[in-house]
């Protein structure tokens, strides 16, 4: 079996293709090629997963009225007929789009090749580029059932409840052998990131705490994305051994089975790997998304009971301590964050991804 997949943009795009990938790879022996752009952070995060990577040049649309689009609507026809190229050259049995604007061109060039196609949805509401290939798209996985409501009625029998799938090695880690690989000691492990390019507001408030609260209690490790970290280096003047400060957290698997609780945005992939890990965490919505789906992720994870949600606009280092504090303080709370995110984890969603391609595939 050879199979295409394209997202990009985003680890949030990314990360899901590589969970099909390994998936794909382990169970059907398939051959596996990624088609993504040079700028994206999939030209880094794919090759330093092992996968081959193609590319093609596209942008996304501007949201507004403005001749710029019009050189975006060329590049996305220059980039069909590139991806008919590399797709004629490899031949796949299916393509799969997780999202980002560059797998549309590579799913429109799929179909006009009557290649099966497969989108994957990570979110409650599709974005632009999954509303777009719905229409051509052999089958539509979603991680929610409300998703759904923001299709088209149309499109309702393509539709397959999968959940996001979930990379094996987060799935398969052990708490105890992450923490002895990690050097950590008894002390809580508490792990904040602002998602792969980085959250201004969660660094400063890290900055603030980290330079004036006692960090005795707990061991630390922030991801700052990559354009904010020396900044964020050269602010912080504590010099205590139990704070770790990164640009990137290459080893998302191993630092995420480590930890006691881990504090970052709620996108759809997060909370996915957070309930399968069974981690307790503090969430807070990044305001910069579409239909902010990313509040109604957090607060369907605190009514749930495993987070606790702070709003970006009201984050302060004083509030993230108290939060921090009042969770790796209480062991009975974070087992009971624990148990409650487990509860309603979906752990198989690269096998329901994987039989609703094979299902088109023998069409």
């Amino acid at each position: 079996m050879k199979v295409i997949i394209s997202g990009g943009g985003t680890a949030g795009h990314i990360n899901p293709g590589l969970a099909i990938a390994s998936y794909f790879a382990s169970e059907y022996d398939a051959e596996i090629l990624f088609i993504g752009t040079e700028k994206g952070m999939e030209n880094r995060l794919i090759p330093n997963a092992g996968w081959n990577i193609r590319h093609i040049e596209v942008s996304g649309l501007i949201r507004k009225l403005t001749i710029k689009n019009l050189t975006v609507i060329k590049q996305f026809v220059t980039a069909i007929s590139k991806a008919k190229k590399i797709i004629r050259e490899f031949q796949p049995d299916i393509v799969i789009g997780t999202g980002g604007y560059v797998c549309a061109p590579v799913l429109f060039a799929a179909h006009s090749l009557k290649i099966p196609t497969l989108i994957h949805e990570q979110n409650v509401i599709p974005g632009v580029t999954i509303k777009l290939a719905a229409r051509i798209a052999d089958s539509i996985c979603i991680s929610f059932s409300d998703t759904t409501k923001y299709l088209k009625p149309a499109y309702a029998d393509k539709c397959v409840l999968t959940g996001n799938p979930i990379r094996s090695e987060m799935l398969n880690g052990d708490y105890s052998d992450a923490r002895s690989q990690l050097n950590l000691d008894d002390r809580p492990f508490v792990v904040a990131f602002g998602g792969s390019l980085g959250a201004a507001r969660l660094n400063e408030a890290v900055i603030q705490f980290l330079n004036t609260e006692n960090m005795e209690n707990f061991q630390f490790m922030l991801g700052t994305g990559q354009r904010y970290y020396d900044e964020v280096k050269s602010r912080i003047t504590t010099e205590s051994s139990s704070v770790e400060i990164k640009p990137y957290i290459n080893q998302m698997d191993l630092i995420m089975t480590a930890a006691d609780l881990v504090i970052g945005r709620s996108g759809a992939l997060t909370i996915s790997e957070l309930c399968a890990l069974g981690k307790p965490s503090i969430l807070i919505p990044s305001p910069n998304v579409a239909h902010d789906h990313q509040t109604v992720n957090a607060r369907s994870m605190e009514n749930a009971g495993c987070s606790v949600m702070l709003a970006d606009s009201e984050l302060s280092g004083k509030n993230l301590y108290n939060a921090i504090n009042e969770i790796i303080s209480n062991p009975d709370k974070m087992a009971v964050m624990a148990a409650k995110a487990k509860e309603i984890a979906i752990t198989d969603g690269a096998s329901r991804i994987g039989k609703a391609a094979l299902a088109i595939i023998k069409k």
